[in-house]
Protein backbone atom coordinates (compact mmCIF):
# COMPACT_ATOMS: atom_id res chain seq x y z
CA UNK A 1 0.00 0.00 0.00
CA UNK A 2 1.55 3.62 -1.15
CA UNK A 3 2.04 6.39 0.77
CA UNK A 4 -0.71 7.62 -1.35
CA UNK A 5 -3.26 5.33 0.47
CA UNK A 6 -2.07 5.56 4.26
CA UNK A 7 -4.40 4.10 7.05
CA UNK A 8 -4.30 4.74 10.55
CA UNK A 9 -5.03 2.25 13.53
CA UNK A 10 -6.67 4.30 15.26
CA UNK A 11 -7.24 2.13 18.04
CA UNK A 12 -4.64 -0.62 19.93
CA UNK A 13 -3.11 -1.00 22.72
CA UNK A 14 0.72 -0.76 22.36
CA UNK A 15 1.77 -0.78 26.21
CA UNK A 16 0.09 -4.02 26.86
CA UNK A 17 2.71 -7.21 27.78
CA UNK A 18 1.90 -9.49 24.42
CA UNK A 19 4.56 -6.46 22.93
CA UNK A 20 7.39 -6.68 25.70
CA UNK A 21 10.57 -6.89 23.94
CA UNK A 22 9.21 -6.18 20.82
CA UNK A 23 6.78 -2.97 20.12
CA UNK A 24 9.93 -1.83 17.72
CA UNK A 25 9.24 -4.45 14.76
CA UNK A 26 5.71 -4.39 15.60
CA UNK A 27 5.85 -0.13 14.72
CA UNK A 28 7.99 -0.92 12.38
CA UNK A 29 5.84 -3.37 10.48
CA UNK A 30 2.78 -1.18 10.70
CA UNK A 31 5.15 1.23 8.60
CA UNK A 32 5.77 -1.01 6.11
CA UNK A 33 2.35 -2.68 5.39
CA UNK A 34 1.67 1.24 5.16
CA UNK A 35 -0.24 2.21 8.45
CA UNK A 36 1.46 5.61 9.04
CA UNK A 37 -0.40 6.07 12.40
CA UNK A 38 -1.22 4.65 15.55
CA UNK A 39 -2.66 5.44 18.40
CA UNK A 40 -2.52 3.42 21.82
CA UNK A 41 -5.54 3.81 24.06
CA UNK A 42 -5.07 3.56 27.70
CA UNK A 43 -7.57 1.12 30.13
CA UNK A 44 -6.49 2.03 33.36
CA UNK A 45 -4.74 5.09 35.41
CA UNK A 46 -2.29 3.10 37.15
CA UNK A 47 -0.42 1.91 33.88
CA UNK A 48 -1.03 5.09 32.13
CA UNK A 49 3.05 5.81 32.16
CA UNK A 50 3.60 2.51 30.11
CA UNK A 51 1.18 3.77 27.44
CA UNK A 52 2.43 7.47 27.22
CA UNK A 53 6.19 6.25 27.22
CA UNK A 54 5.57 4.05 23.62
CA UNK A 55 3.66 7.16 22.63
CA UNK A 56 6.87 9.40 23.62
CA UNK A 57 9.10 6.43 21.72
CA UNK A 58 7.14 6.98 18.22
CA UNK A 59 7.12 10.23 16.28
CA UNK A 60 4.06 8.24 14.49
CA UNK A 61 1.83 6.83 17.42
CA UNK A 62 0.18 8.88 19.86
CA UNK A 63 -1.93 8.05 22.99
CA UNK A 64 -5.26 8.52 25.05
CA UNK A 65 -5.88 8.44 28.57
CA UNK A 66 -8.62 6.23 30.02
CA UNK A 67 -10.18 3.92 32.82
CA UNK A 68 -12.07 1.05 30.52
CA UNK A 69 -15.16 -0.11 32.21
CA UNK A 70 -14.04 -3.68 33.05
CA UNK A 71 -11.38 -1.13 35.56
CA UNK A 72 -14.60 1.02 36.92
CA UNK A 73 -15.05 -0.01 40.23
CA UNK A 74 -10.57 -0.36 40.64
CA UNK A 75 -10.34 3.08 39.64
CA UNK A 76 -13.80 4.87 40.07
CA UNK A 77 -13.25 8.48 39.60
CA UNK A 78 -14.53 11.55 41.73
CA UNK A 79 -14.30 14.16 38.90
CA UNK A 80 -12.19 14.64 35.47
CA UNK A 81 -9.57 16.20 37.29
CA UNK A 82 -7.18 12.87 36.92
CA UNK A 83 -7.72 12.93 33.45
CA UNK A 84 -7.86 16.44 32.38
CA UNK A 85 -4.00 16.03 34.27
CA UNK A 86 -2.74 13.87 32.07
CA UNK A 87 -4.06 15.84 28.77
CA UNK A 88 -1.95 18.35 28.82
CA UNK A 89 1.25 16.16 27.51
CA UNK A 90 1.71 16.49 23.79
CA UNK A 91 0.93 13.24 22.79
CA UNK A 92 -2.17 12.57 24.71
CA UNK A 93 -4.75 13.47 22.18
CA UNK A 94 -8.62 11.73 23.41
CA UNK A 95 -10.37 10.56 26.44
CA UNK A 96 -11.26 6.62 26.88
CA UNK A 97 -11.31 4.30 26.78
CA UNK A 98 -14.56 4.37 28.37
CA UNK A 99 -17.96 3.31 28.14
CA UNK A 100 -19.78 0.12 29.01
CA UNK A 101 -19.78 -3.34 28.76
CA UNK A 102 -22.51 -5.73 30.35
CA UNK A 103 -21.18 -8.32 28.11
CA UNK A 104 -18.80 -9.48 30.94
CA UNK A 105 -19.95 -7.18 33.73
CA UNK A 106 -16.52 -6.81 35.74
CA UNK A 107 -17.74 -3.84 36.97
CA UNK A 108 -20.68 -3.68 38.42
CA UNK A 109 -23.20 -1.14 36.25
CA UNK A 110 -23.52 2.16 38.08
CA UNK A 111 -19.76 2.47 39.12
CA UNK A 112 -19.30 1.83 35.06
CA UNK A 113 -21.44 4.83 34.50
CA UNK A 114 -20.28 6.70 36.59
CA UNK A 115 -16.75 6.54 35.44
CA UNK A 116 -18.58 7.16 31.70
CA UNK A 117 -19.91 10.31 32.81
CA UNK A 118 -16.33 11.52 34.38
CA UNK A 119 -14.85 10.81 30.77
CA UNK A 120 -17.59 12.85 28.73
CA UNK A 121 -16.75 15.85 31.65
CA UNK A 122 -13.33 15.86 30.87
CA UNK A 123 -13.49 15.58 26.58
CA UNK A 124 -15.90 18.07 26.99
CA UNK A 125 -13.38 20.06 29.19
CA UNK A 126 -10.26 19.17 26.88
CA UNK A 127 -11.77 19.23 23.74
CA UNK A 128 -10.62 16.19 23.15
CA UNK A 129 -12.68 13.22 21.24
CA UNK A 130 -14.52 10.80 23.17
CA UNK A 131 -13.35 6.74 22.73
CA UNK A 132 -16.45 4.72 23.67
CA UNK A 133 -16.46 0.64 24.26
CA UNK A 134 -19.73 -0.17 23.98
CA UNK A 135 -20.80 -4.03 24.40
CA UNK A 136 -24.10 -5.02 25.39
CA UNK A 137 -24.95 -1.86 26.66
CA UNK A 138 -26.52 -0.28 23.64
CA UNK A 139 -29.53 1.86 25.47
CA UNK A 140 -27.88 2.68 28.31
CA UNK A 141 -24.74 4.06 25.83
CA UNK A 142 -27.45 5.60 23.60
CA UNK A 143 -29.03 6.96 27.27
CA UNK A 144 -25.78 8.64 28.39
CA UNK A 145 -24.58 9.78 25.45
CA UNK A 146 -27.32 11.67 24.57
CA UNK A 147 -28.27 13.35 28.01
CA UNK A 148 -25.23 14.17 28.58
CA UNK A 149 -24.82 15.69 25.13
CA UNK A 150 -27.48 17.96 26.53
CA UNK A 151 -24.87 19.13 29.07
CA UNK A 152 -22.59 20.68 26.28
CA UNK A 153 -20.86 19.51 23.44
CA UNK A 154 -18.36 16.80 22.80
CA UNK A 155 -17.02 14.83 20.33
CA UNK A 156 -15.51 11.29 20.11
CA UNK A 157 -16.18 7.90 18.64
CA UNK A 158 -17.80 4.42 19.22
CA UNK A 159 -14.86 1.79 18.69
CA UNK A 160 -14.71 -1.57 17.53
CA UNK A 161 -18.31 -1.03 16.83
CA UNK A 162 -20.47 -4.27 17.13
CA UNK A 163 -23.44 -2.68 18.02
CA UNK A 164 -27.14 -2.37 16.64
CA UNK A 165 -27.99 -0.09 13.78
CA UNK A 166 -30.08 1.93 16.49
CA UNK A 167 -26.84 2.46 18.38
CA UNK A 168 -25.02 3.85 14.97
CA UNK A 169 -28.13 5.77 13.87
CA UNK A 170 -27.76 7.87 17.09
CA UNK A 171 -23.98 7.63 17.45
CA UNK A 172 -24.13 9.38 14.09
CA UNK A 173 -26.90 11.93 15.31
CA UNK A 174 -24.71 12.85 17.82
CA UNK A 175 -21.86 13.62 15.25
CA UNK A 176 -19.93 10.61 16.27
CA UNK A 177 -17.74 8.29 14.50
CA UNK A 178 -18.12 4.72 13.98
CA UNK A 179 -14.60 2.63 14.24
CA UNK A 180 -14.16 -0.81 12.42
CA UNK A 181 -12.50 -3.90 14.17
CA UNK A 182 -11.02 -7.23 12.48
CA UNK A 183 -14.89 -8.63 14.14
CA UNK A 184 -16.20 -6.94 10.45
CA UNK A 185 -14.39 -9.54 8.56
CA UNK A 186 -15.30 -12.60 10.34
CA UNK A 187 -17.52 -15.00 8.57
CA UNK A 188 -20.07 -14.70 11.14
CA UNK A 189 -20.80 -11.10 10.76
CA UNK A 190 -22.81 -10.79 8.11
CA UNK A 191 -25.25 -8.64 10.06
CA UNK A 192 -22.42 -6.82 11.40
CA UNK A 193 -21.50 -5.55 8.04
CA UNK A 194 -24.76 -4.70 7.09
CA UNK A 195 -24.75 -2.04 10.09
CA UNK A 196 -21.57 -0.71 8.83
CA UNK A 197 -22.63 -0.67 4.94
CA UNK A 198 -25.01 1.84 5.76
CA UNK A 199 -22.36 4.08 7.58
CA UNK A 200 -21.32 7.12 5.02
CA UNK A 201 -17.86 6.65 4.47
CA UNK A 202 -16.95 10.26 6.09
CA UNK A 203 -17.43 9.19 9.26
CA UNK A 204 -15.62 5.38 9.68
CA UNK A 205 -12.59 4.13 11.31
CA UNK A 206 -10.20 1.72 11.12
CA UNK A 207 -8.35 0.05 14.00
CA UNK A 208 -7.23 -3.13 15.19
CA UNK A 209 -7.81 -3.17 18.90
CA UNK A 210 -4.45 -5.17 18.85
CA UNK A 211 -3.75 -7.40 20.45
CA UNK A 212 -7.12 -8.75 20.51
CA UNK A 213 -9.22 -9.56 17.42
CA UNK A 214 -7.07 -10.19 14.50
CA UNK A 215 -8.74 -10.16 11.15
CA UNK A 216 -9.14 -12.79 8.67
CA UNK A 217 -6.88 -13.82 7.69
CA UNK A 218 -4.57 -13.71 10.53
CA UNK A 219 -7.50 -14.38 13.18
CA UNK A 220 -6.64 -16.19 16.49
CA UNK A 221 -3.22 -14.55 16.01
CA UNK A 222 -2.02 -11.73 18.42
CA UNK A 223 -3.37 -8.96 16.33
CA UNK A 224 -1.01 -5.98 15.53
CA UNK A 225 -1.43 -2.38 13.51
CA UNK A 226 -0.18 -3.84 9.90
CA UNK A 227 -2.97 -5.69 10.34
CA UNK A 228 -5.24 -2.85 9.89
CA UNK A 229 -4.78 -3.19 6.18
CA UNK A 230 -6.96 -6.48 6.35
CA UNK A 231 -10.10 -4.84 7.66
CA UNK A 232 -9.77 -1.94 5.26
CA UNK A 233 -9.75 -3.51 2.46
CA UNK A 234 -12.92 -5.60 3.48
CA UNK A 235 -14.40 -2.14 4.47
CA UNK A 236 -13.57 -0.98 0.80
CA UNK A 237 -15.09 -4.09 -0.88
CA UNK A 238 -18.31 -3.25 1.58
CA UNK A 239 -18.59 0.22 0.53
CA UNK A 240 -17.73 -0.37 -3.10
CA UNK A 241 -14.32 2.11 -2.90
CA UNK A 242 -11.04 1.03 -3.95
CA UNK A 243 -8.72 0.59 -1.22
CA UNK A 244 -6.70 3.96 -1.64
CA UNK A 245 -10.30 5.82 -1.66
CA UNK A 246 -10.66 4.40 1.84
CA UNK A 247 -7.32 4.83 2.95
CA UNK A 248 -7.44 8.52 2.35
CA UNK A 249 -10.87 8.72 3.59
CA UNK A 250 -10.39 7.23 7.21
CA UNK A 251 -7.46 8.66 7.26
CA UNK A 252 -8.56 12.23 6.86
CA UNK A 253 -11.72 11.15 9.40
CA UNK A 254 -9.39 10.26 12.07
CA UNK A 255 -6.92 13.26 11.71
CA UNK A 256 -10.30 15.17 11.54
CA UNK A 257 -11.48 14.01 14.59
CA UNK A 258 -8.07 13.80 16.48
CA UNK A 259 -7.27 17.20 15.78
CA UNK A 260 -3.87 17.24 18.18
CA UNK A 261 -2.61 14.70 15.99
CA UNK A 262 0.34 15.76 13.70
CA UNK A 263 -0.26 14.17 10.51
CA UNK A 264 2.95 12.71 9.55
CA UNK A 265 5.54 14.13 6.99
Amino acid sequence: MGSEAMLVDSHCHLDFPDYQGSVDAVVARARAAGVGTCLSIGTELSRFPHVRAVAEKFDDVWCSVGVHPHEAAKELLADPAPLLAETLHPKVVGIGETGLDYFYEHSPKPEQIANFRCHIAAARQSGLPLIVHSRDGDDDTIAVLEDEMEKGPFKGLIHCFTGTKRLADAALGLGFYISVSGIATFKNSGELRAVIKSVPLERLLVETDAPFLAPVPHRGKTNEPAFVVHTARMLAELKGVSETELAAATSENFFRLFSKVKRPG
